[in-house]
């Protein structure tokens, strides 16, 4: 009779026997199967004496029938047990001698967890809002503007916005560093290309200037041969162009995309992405923290071998990102301890989310699915093109089902907790420094 032990929380130890008389009738079924189709030197192709054939094949035979029927006496230990085994079992023949009447062996395995959640109530969730204000589109067309800016040589000292051409140099300990060197080099001031102090050693040059100064680096930049200390440039000014911004007249709207160059459409146009801009980011920081609040009360641990499998899953993704970007990625090893925090909040996220959908009947209704797909394709100039497309793919619509099933437990556990709206802040929101 099969028994089971609990070894730690969620591995567990099953101790069971498999009869002979099951292995050797499937030994005898794999040979007569091998025998039909074989060739052995000697005798012609499936004529080989069934003797024979089990000197050649008969170790094969008896480890695939072994394999199998542990598998199958495992399965079905599990199931009578209601076991929720993760991932494959570690066996081990404790039997000797394999012609003994009963094999016994164990199998060392993992369970999924009974997902436990604390005192949510007792959580505050802060739930951002925001409402896109005339000043949002005012300066978001600026930046436009700014984006499409001309130059012009300035005729005067540098200053912020404007674009300089320069040559520099610069030493450590009296050498030139690595990169630290550049010809006919462009960048606009106050864009961030360069560290502060450097661009601000140009401001109030005018084309023909050189100048040296002294400049200390981060700790943190990423030349280690330089951060932290303090080298000496050399910077000549070649020449000083201020921005000519656009008019905000039909020919800026047109390059904005706006065919028929009506400004109070592009006007319009923008505010209306804005505003679903903005949408799409309150959900996603408000579905993190209706994840942190679920997390936080989370009373249970997760398996193992799920947090292999999903460091695994983030380090090819990772590479797979790297090598998008053009990096060479051939003999780069990512440590796997640099992802295993991320994988066990993915995990126990994944763990609570089942849970809950099952739990709390909150499955994704075909009504919620259709929704989500047409606000999405509302960002497109086509619409209908990209809803069909999602439609005709049964793996796409798994996918919006997937984030709909997020959406319905967030908006549950924003029901269980203190919620305290709080307005956001605009530039923050956007990512805006």
């Amino acid at each position: 009779m099969p028994s089971v032990e609990t070894v730690s929380a969620l591995e567990r130890r099953l101790n069971a026997s498999i009869p002979q008389q099951a292995i050797r009738s499937e030994v005898s079924t794999r040979l007569k199967k091998i025998g039909r189709n074989v060739k052995i030197a000697g005798f012609r192709q499936g004529k080989a004496p069934t003797k024979i054939v089990e000197q050649y094949y008969g170790a094969q035979a008896q480890q695939e029938a072994l394999s199998e029927a542990l598998q199958r006496s495992f399965a079905e230990a599990a199931q009578t047990n209601n076991l929720k085994v993760v991932g494959n079992p570690q066996f081990e023949i404790k039997t000797r001698d394999l012609n003994a009447d009963q094999i016994e062996y164990s199998a060392i395995f993992e369970v999924y967890p009974e997902v436990a959640l604390g005192d949510l109530p007792g959580v505050t969730i802060e739930r951002l809002s925001y409402e896109v204000t005339q000043a949002d589109v005012d300066n978001t067309i600026a930046t436009l503007r700014k984006q499409r800016a001309t130059f012009e040589q300035a005729g005067r000292a540098a200053q912020d916005e404007d674009q300089v051409n320069i040559d520099f140099t610069g030493k450590l300990n009296g050498a030139v560093f690595e990169g630290g060197e550049a010809k006919d080099y462009t960048l606009v001031l106050g864009a961030g290309r360069m560290l502060p102090e450097f661009e601000a050693a140009i401001t109030g040059m005018k084309a023909g200037e050189t100048k040296s100064f002294d400049m200390t680096f981060p700790e943190t930049y990423h030349g280690k041969d330089v951060a932290g200390k303090q080298v000496t440039f050399t910077i000549t000014v070649n020449e000083v162009d201020a921005s000519r911004l656009p008019e905000m007249n039909a020919g800026f709207a047109r390059s904005i995309g706006i065919a028929d160059g009506d400004v109070s459409k592009l006007k319009a146009e923008i505010r209306e992405n804005l505003i679903r801009e903005v949408a799409r980011r309150l959900k996603v920081r408000n579905k993190e923290a209706a994840m942190d609040a679920l997390l936080k009360v989370a009373r249970f641990e997760v398996p193992k071998i799920s947090v292999e499998w999903e460091v695994q899953a983030l380090m090819r993704q990772t590479m797979k990102d790297m090598e998008s970007r053009g990096m060479k990625v051939k003999g780069v090893s990512l440590p796997p301890e640099l992802f295993k925090e991320r994988a066990e909040r993915r995990v126990k996220l994944g763990l609570i989310l089942a849970d809950r959908v099952q739990k709390c009947d909150l499955k994704a209704k075909p009504e919620q699915i259709k929704a989500m797909i047409r606000e999405y394709a509302q960002s497109f100039d086509h619409p209908e093109d990209v809803v069909r497309w999602y439609a005709s793919d049964p793996k796409r619509m798994k996918e919006v089902e997937n984030l709909v099933l997020e959406e319905n437990v967030v908006s549950w556990a924003m029901a269980q907790t203190k919620t305290v709206d709080k307005p956001a802040e605009f530039n923050e929101l956007m990512g805006n420094t």
